[in-house]
């Protein structure tokens, strides 16, 4: 059973695959953000996004991460969570984010997952900047 959110950030795209299930689990929910093809810019019709840049405060990253994780895992009465995430340019179709949430049951899984990825977005220090095709 696990006790603590686990984090990992990684170099370019996350790569496939993940924990085994738990014992206890009845619900093991996996999110992937992928890095999609973006509009063109303002007055440059031909320019569209390849590849997102992720810059992150690491060690800051880590720790917020694995508190938010910490603390839904209590609030939610989970079994555990897991969490990927890149750093570094990530092309566009590439896994750049992988949340998995391990529960008993599913609903307060989806509950922490939708809540784990608002509180990422908004509170750890993890940046993307698009890289233009011209």
């Amino acid at each position: 059973m696990m006790a603590r959110t686990r984090i990992t950030i990684v170099d370019g795209p996350v790569p496939a695959g993940g924990t085994a299930t738990p014992s206890g689990a009845g619900a093991s929910l996996v999110f992937e953000g992928v890095v999609r093809e973006g509009e063109p810019r303002d007055g440059d019709a031909g320019a569209k996004i390849v590849a997102l840049n992720y810059e992150a405060y690491e060690p800051m990253a880590q720790r917020m991460i694995e508190r938010i994780g910490d603390e839904l895992i209590e609030k939610h009465g989970l079994i555990g969570m897991e969490a990927v995430h890149s750093k570094g340019r990530v092309a566009v179709g590439e896994c750049s984010f992988r949340l998995i949430v391990f529960a008993k049951h599913r609903k307060e899984a989806l509950k922490a997952m939708d809540e784990f990825i608002d509180r990422l977005k908004r509170d750890v220090p993890i940046w993307k900047k698009p890289v233009w095709k011209s």
